[in-house]
């Protein structure tokens, strides 16, 4: 395995765990509103917090405010994991679209 694909495989775990930090289910809580439509199987839609629209659950993604940063090095551990495992006021709940702007402008600075 290459020390790439190490950190990768680190970054990744770290991501998938931070699913279940209790800030990030109070995140989505803090967004939600009970659904009306027509879709009986739906039982919440949540808004983005950047378009302010209503989203299924599926179409949202918690993310975090100031980014996690990289994951190269033994040395950036201890700052990734600080950042991943934010507290509420560092969390924000925005829909795919939003995200992926977000995302690509922290890429590009």
């Amino acid at each position: 395995m290459t020390e790439s694909a190490f950190w990768s495989m680190i970054r990744s775990a770290l991501r998938q765990k931070s699913r279940w930090w209790p800030p990030v289910k109070l995140v989505k809580q803090l967004a939600r509103r009970i659904y009306y439509g027509l879709n009986k199987r739906q039982k919440y839609e949540y808004q983005c917090n950047d378009c302010k629209r209503w989203f299924m659950e599926k179409d949202i993604s918690v993310d975090h405010i100031i980014p996690c940063g990289s994951l190269t090095c033994a040395d950036d551990l201890p700052a990734f994991v600080e950042k991943m495992f934010c507290e509420v006021e560092g969390l924000q709940v925005l829909c795919g679209d939003c995200h992926s702007k977000k995302t690509a402008n922290e890429r590009n600075n």
